[in-house]
């Protein structure tokens, strides 16, 4: 059986959006939300079955990290955005930067600063 955590999740999101060299971000007043991979694509990532993420996920919902939308997908939520951010700032820097270009990371991590 397969242990999975919350971090895992997060730490595969990010590998995912470095693989793909695709990282979606929305930009609102006071807010960024970054898009999650489907919890298919995870499970597919991570070589397990689908419904081993589906309880992490409702998890992440109740933690307030991630929002869920039909049609829309799974978002990060500031709380989640911030754990991203952090993820991507302290473990994949320069695949990051590489994706999003260095002002545009910079200053998302000025906005954003860690707690």
């Amino acid at each position: 059986m397969a242990v999975l955590s919350v971090d895992i999740l997060f730490d595969a999101a990010v590998r995912i959006q470095i693989a793909e060299r695709s990282i979606s971000i929305t930009f609102a007043q006071d807010s960024i939300r970054i898009k999650f991979p489907t919890t298919r694509r995870l499970a597919e990532f991570l070589e397990v079955p689908h419904y081993y993420v589906l309880p992490y996920f409702a998890m992440m919902e109740q933690e307030d990290l991630v929002t869920r939308a039909e049609r829309v997908g799974i978002r990060t939520t500031i709380k989640g955005s911030r754990k991203m951010i952090d993820l991507m700032k302290e473990k994949y820097l320069q695949e990051t930067e590489d994706i999003v270009g260095i002002p545009v990371f910079q200053e998302i991590i000025k906005k954003f600063p860690s707690q």
